[in-house]
């Protein structure tokens, strides 16, 4: 070890220690998740030494000078935080949008963004983020990622096998921000079959069927047949789901606000599974069209099933926007009528004119994902369902 001494610019870091405490104890929710936000409380509990925030010149070459000291070149991390203000516009503009600032990070940067830059900004006077997003790392096959192990996994290709949608479908489907999270092949292939092809494609492919949709138009919901005071044909099961899907917007907005995405996309994914056992369990395709009873029956299931689609299909806009335009176009439901105020649900069972009523589909009838094949080139079996038959 050989000794070095060189004279530095320094930033007082150590006097804003308790200004840092105060912000997190007042802003619980500043930095997210919780645990992380516990780590940065445990950093400041301890020393806070001040920061050396330049370099000499003659040693780190490549970097903004000091303004007024061309000796000293600025370190790496003051500058690069600084970035944050100059793309906002900062000092002229930045007002409208750094009031509202959100930062995304990685664990592992954690403490430069929750400690270092809220310490500037209080330096300067100006107002601290409103939160720190901090997400968790991906792993391979349970290994850290490594160039020297081979293991690191290249988007742009991975994109190109698996689709753009079917890439961050998985990713913010699997990704946890709390704990670290593994990528295998098999685990993105059965995700996207079992709930973009099969469960959410299947579900489309079953309504929209010119067997059980011969018209190819959203059906007219029929209150007698599935009334509100559950005296009709439509069971317990029914109006769970009913309920499930109409406060689901509520749900999905919550963890979409606060980045747990994967719970969003749980809580879809989960009425996408009630709204298929809801076709499974009365099996419209055994219905009899010429009966009048029944087909109002089979047209208010189907009705009920395209509103819930309708509901998926928009809440997943932001996640996987060319599925969710694909299946909304499908369903005959235009470019302006896609926005979270247009999420008013199964308008008609709550006795309001329904807009998308008689209207007719989207002709493109192509499958909503097509179904992905393992590493050794065969397709996964999709679990076995009973087919639509010809209606009489």
């Amino acid at each position: 070890v050989e000794w070095m001494k060189e004279e530095n610019y320094m930033f007082r870091l150590s006097i804003f220690r308790s200004r840092l405490l105060d912000w997190l104890v007042k802003n619980p929710g500043a930095v997210q998740p919780e645990r992380f936000q516990q780590a940065v409380v445990q950093w400041l509990q301890e020393d806070l030494p001040d920061l050396s925030v330049s370099r000499q010149r003659s040693r780190l070459q490549w970097g903004v000078p000091v303004p007024g000291d061309p000796e000293q070149t600025i370190y790496v991390w003051l500058d690069a935080l600084v970035n944050y203000l100059t793309v906002v516009g900062y000092p002229e503009i930045h007002e409208q949008w750094w009031s509202a600032a959100h930062h995304v990070i990685g664990k592992d940067i954690l403490k430069f963004h929750a400690i270092y830059w809220p310490a500037f900004l209080l330096g300067v006077g100006l107002p601290l983020p409103k939160v720190i997003h901090v997400h968790s790392h991906w792993t391979v096959e349970g290994r850290k990622m490594s160039k020297s192990l081979g293991n690191v996994v290249d988007p742009v290709e991975h994109s190109q096998m698996f689709t753009n949608d079917g890439m961050r479908y998985f990713l913010l489907r699997q990704g946890v921000p709390d704990s670290d999270c593994d990528y295998t092949h098999d685990k993105v292939i059965k995700l996207l079959n079992t709930e973009l092809a099969d469960s959410l494609g299947g579900l489309l492919n079953r309504c929209t069927a010119p067997a059980l949709n011969p018209a190819q138009v959203y059906p007219a919901f029929c209150s007698q047949a599935f009334p509100r005071d559950q005296r009709g044909r439509a069971v317990a099961e029914d109006y769970q789901m009913v309920a499930a899907v109409r406060s689901l917007p509520t749900v999905v907005e919550k963890h979409y606000e606060t980045i747990h995405v994967y719970k969003a996309l749980e809580a879809i994914s989960a009425c996408v599974r009630q709204t298929n056992r809801f076709i499974q369990r009365h099996a419209p395709w055994k219905l009899d069209r010429r009966d009048s009873k029944d087909r109002r029956w089979l047209d208010a299931i189907i009705h009920v099933s395209l509103e819930c689609l309708r509901i998926y299909g928009t809440l997943l806009q932001p996640v996987v926007p060319e599925i969710s335009n694909r299946l909304l176009t499908r369903l005959g439901v235009q470019p302006h009528e896609r926005s979270w105020k247009n999420l008013d649900f199964l308008q008609r069972y709550h006795g309001t004119d329904c807009p998308f009523e008689g209207r007719l589909l989207g002709l493109d009838s192509r499958l909503l994902f097509s179904r992905l094949e393992g590493q050794n080139g065969d397709k996964q079996k999709p679990k076995k369902s009973k087919k639509p038959a010809c209606l009489k």
